[in-house]
């Protein structure tokens, strides 16, 4: 049976009881939409946080579009994030009307380079959004006092980072919004899309209720434009809120599995070997994704299916500035050389909290396979 980068079907296995409790609940409940699941959701995941407010809504990408539109971000508008992310990041900008600027990111951890900020910044940026990449923290304090200086908001993209903290401090709480994805893969995955916004301010609360709702606040009138159909789905709601009481349990799930990564791939590194994850001092890494690096990732892989039944991801394969759909932004290929650098090593192992030791094991062992006794091949 061929071993994959993800699998829910154990974590449903042990959890059936309860996911199939929550559907009954919602189904039962005589309200289907933006109900009694929802704003218990939105009041969980906010306390989590130590946040005023969350705004649940469909998906990930409209969690990011939506929180820029909430600060009043919009057509012509300059945004600062980087390349080397999942697409949705760069699709959200644009589909607010903004432009993506892109900075690159350092090669240690995969992170928005923050020195390249500042240089970045023209009369028409309106706003910086570091993504929390692979299951870590951007080093946000360098950006707060950039947006200080230049008046300019802060959105954090947190779709692979839950529970991820720097310094103390929980993704998602340090800008004047954050984006959160409940895809099944994530951290905190649901059982379908979904998705949220954290935020400290009232007003930005109002703004996001009346854009997820056709700009409406009340039935049928609607308050302002543009507005959107973007509401959290009661069922994925009470799901999230069954799972949000076990994330922590996911996470030290994952951590455990990393730890077994390190250990058992360590000698397997160096100059012509492995890179495995590092974890930048001050953070908490979270493992939404266990990516390591070789300069032969393409063979590796091609030589991990075919011998060894493993099929591997590699997120992301194309930087965002590299791909057609974009190439109107007018980036040119070499701009962002740590990124497009990576893209062609990186690649990711299996990682969720309920992966079984002997597939670990059967993981780590096709690896020294791979780059011990084919090393000549390859």
């Amino acid at each position: 049976m061929t071993t994959h980068v993800w699998d829910y079907l154990p974590e449903y296995a042990a959890e059936r009881e309860d996911i199939l409790d929550a559907v009954q609940q919602v189904f039962s409940s005589g309200r289907l939409v933006l109900g009694e699941s929802v704003r218990g959701f939105e009041n969980e995941f906010a306390a989590y946080h130590g946040m005023a407010h969350c705004i649940g809504v469909d998906n990930g990408t409209n969690a990011v579009k939506l929180a820029l539109e909430s600060l009043g971000i919009g057509r012509g508008d300059e945004v600062i994030t980087v390349s080397n992310t999942a697409a949705p990041t760069v699709v959200a900008i644009d589909g607010a009307g903004a432009v993506p600027v892109f900075v690159d990111v350092r090669a240690e951890d995969h992170l928005m380079d923050t020195d390249q900020v500042e240089a970045a910044i023209t009369p028409r940026t309106k706003a910086l959004l570091p993504v929390h990449l692979y299951g870590q923290c951007v080093d946000m304090e360098p950006l707060q006092r950039l947006a200080r200086k230049h008046g300019l908001a802060v959105v954090e993209d947190c779709a692979q980072a839950h529970g991820a903290r720097r310094n103390g401090r929980l993704a998602g709480t340090t800008g004047d919004a954050a984006a959160f994805s409940f895809y099944p893969t994530k951290v905190l995955g649901a059982y379908g899309d979904g998705g949220a916004v954290l935020t400290g301010s009232a007003d930005t609360d109002r703004a996001l209720r009346r854009l997820r709702y056709y700009g409406m606040e009340e039935v049928y009138y609607v308050e302002q434009t543009p507005g959107h159909n973007s509401r959290l789905d009661e069922v994925q709601a009470e799901i999230l809120r069954r799972k949000l009481a076990r994330l922590d349990a996911y996470i030290a799930g994952r951590r455990r599995v990393a730890r077994r990564y390190a250990e058992g791939l360590a000698d397997l590194c160096g100059p012509d070997g492995l890179t495995l994850p590092t974890v930048t001092p001050g953070n908490e890494h979270v493992y939404y994704v266990y990516v390591v690096r070789h300069p032969r990732r393409d063979e590796i892989i091609r030589v991990l299916k075919e011998r060894h039944d493993i099929a591997l991801n590699v997120s992301y394969p194309w930087p965002v500035h590299t791909m057609r759909g974009f190439a109107h932004l007018g980036v040119p290929t070499g701009s962002l050389p740590v990124t497009e650098r990576l893209a062609g090593e990186i690649f990711s192992l299996p990682m969720y909290p309920s992966l079984p030791e002997s597939l670990q094991d059967k993981v780590i062992d096709a690896l020294r396979d791979v780059l011990t006794t084919t090393a000549r091949a390859l």
